[in-house]
């Protein structure tokens, strides 16, 4: 049913995706995928890295680790972004055609307030991606 499972993951935050990493990893064994691990970052030094190939380096050493401890294939995916803010959305769904996923499995936060004015990127792939999207919460 599934053969390329897109995981966007944000380093920053690796501790609160136990339960989205459990599912993908779970769907990836039982429909014999391949998982992507998406990261974003920006052009200009942040907390996790100061270039964005440093970045680039610790997303791939993410998915094999995770190719590890899920027991599944896995690769990386790192895009850059000018202004993540404003360009996240528009950026996962152009990777997530690029690399031909046909699930996208990610974490989402509790709804708030804020979601009546901005939809989540999740939201956003779920209208706008030929790929079914299943948000899983923390």
């Amino acid at each position: 049913m599934f053969k390329k499972i897109v995981s966007p993951v944000d380093l920053a935050h690796v501790d609160k995706l136990e339960k989205a990493l459990a599912v993908t990893g779970e769907l990836a064994r039982t429909y014999g995928a391949e998982v992507c691990f998406v990261g974003v970052t920006g052009s200009t030094p942040s907390e996790l890295a100061r270039t964005p190939e440093e970045y680039r380096k610790q997303l791939e050493s993410f998915a094999a680790e995770q190719r590890t401890t899920l027991g599944v294939p896995t690769s990386s995916h790192a895009i850059v972004s000018h202004d993540p803010a404003v360009q996240m959305n528009q950026e996962l769904e152009d990777a997530v055609t690029e690399i031909g996923a046909d699930l996208v499995v990610m974490a989402t936060h509790p709804p708030g307030v804020s979601d009546y004015f901005w939809s989540g990127h999740g939201a956003h792939l779920a209208a706008h991606s030929a790929a079914s999207v299943m948000l899983i919460r923390g």
